[in-house]
């Protein structure tokens, strides 16, 4: 069993950035693809950022060259470094992990960016 807590979210003006973490519990940690979601009110879902097992990455395009997604396999924690924060970037930011089409998700951390 995974379980996965982010943290790291708050308040923030337009501009600036925020380091969001997720540590995971378990011992599959390695093997997850791990991957971050946002969602802003009246929204649905969508992805930011994720990273393989492998290390390889990919971002929603909307974030390219300002986030930047990373994995600590020894500290079973993957972070999302936000720079140049815009007010759109406004969202609850969830945590996913995936391994042998099995998600798992936490409980998400606010983001909000002010003008």
């Amino acid at each position: 069993q995974v379980q996965l807590v982010e943290s790291g979210g708050g308040l923030v003006q337009a501009g600036g950035s925020l380091r969001l973490s997720c540590a995971a519990s378990g011992s599959i940690f390695s093997l997850l693809t791990m991957r971050w979601y946002c969602q802003a009110p009246g929204k649905q879902r969508e992805l930011v950022a994720g990273i393989t097992s492998g290390g390889s990455t990919n971002y929603a395009d909307s974030v390219k060259g300002r986030f930047t997604i990373s994995r600590d396999n020894a500290k079973k924690t993957v972070y999302l470094q936000m720079n140049s924060l815009k007010p759109e970037d406004t969202a609850v930011y969830y945590c996913a992990g995936e391994y042998a089409m099995t998600w798992y998700w936490g409980r998400g951390t606010q983001v909000t960016v002010s003008s």
